[in-house]
Formats: structure tokens, C-alpha cells, sequence
């Protein structure tokens, strides 16, 4: 049985975090923008959080966060390399104020799945 101040929710595979950013000249000035599939993977992200009654939240609190990260393949992948991207797209779910409340993080590596995914568990603080 889940805690009271803990949450969990499996969002879609996010793609490279190399993928999400684009460097582009707006008016001849250099920008960094999100790329359309960054912005595709925020609103999944998003709904997923709705579906779990995450989104919104705006908690406030000192937070651990766990993700089992399940991959599309076998290819050879970073685990970090999906961590700043799940962080971004809470954020702007509004799970939390900001990825700096994150005290703990925990990564693991689980099994291949169709498409891949990752689950993620939101846990405040001082409810450890």
C-alpha cells in the first residue's frame, strides 16, 4: 500500500534529452527552444500525471524521487540521460514548484518493455 505522501506514475519513454532542445536564430539571435517532440512528451507526460492526480499538486516540500526505467530495446543506453528530461516534464505537470526540491534520486534500470517506459515515485521528505 502506497504511503500518504507518496505518488507513482508511469510516464511514456522520453526521447534524448539532445532531442528535446533546438538551437535555432529568432529575429538573428540565437534561441533555445523546445523541440516539437519535447513538447509532445511534456503533454503526455502531463495527461499521465492527470490520470494519477499528480498533476497540479505544486508540492512544496523536500522530495525523493525513484524512476525505474524501462527502455524500448536493448540498445545500450545512459541512465541519466532520461533523468533530466522526467524531471522537466513534473515540472511543468506541476507535480512540484521546482526539480530542485530533490534531495533524493534513485535510477534503476528495469526490464526491457514494448515501447518503454518509466515509473516514477514521488515521495516527500519527511514522510521517510
Amino acid at each position: 500500500m502506497p504511503k500518504a505522501d507518496s505518488w507513482t506514475v508511469t510516464l511514456p519513454w522520453p526521447p534524448s534529452t539532445n532531442r528535446i532542445w533546438r538551437n535555432v536564430a529568432v529575429s538573428g539571435k540565437p534561441r533555445t527552444l523546445l523541440s516539437q517532440e519535447g513538447r509532445v512528451y511534456r503533454k503526455a507526460a502531463a495527461d499521465a500525471c492527470l490520470v494519477a492526480k499528480l498533476a497540479g499538486k505544486q508540492i512544496p516540500d523536500r522530495l525523493a524521487l525513484r524512476l525505474v526505467v524501462q527502455a524500448p530495446d536493448r540498445r545500450a543506453r545512459d541512465l541519466d540521460n532520461t533523468v533530466k528530461a522526467v524531471q522537466d516534464a513534473l515540472t511543468h505537470a506541476g507535480v512540484w514548484l521546482d526539480d530542485s526540491q530533490i534531495d533524493r534520486l534513485l535510477v534503476e534500470r528495469g526490464p526491457v518493455v514494448k515501447g518503454g517506459m518509466v515509473s516514477v515515485t514521488v515521495e516527500v521528505m519527511s514522510a521517510l
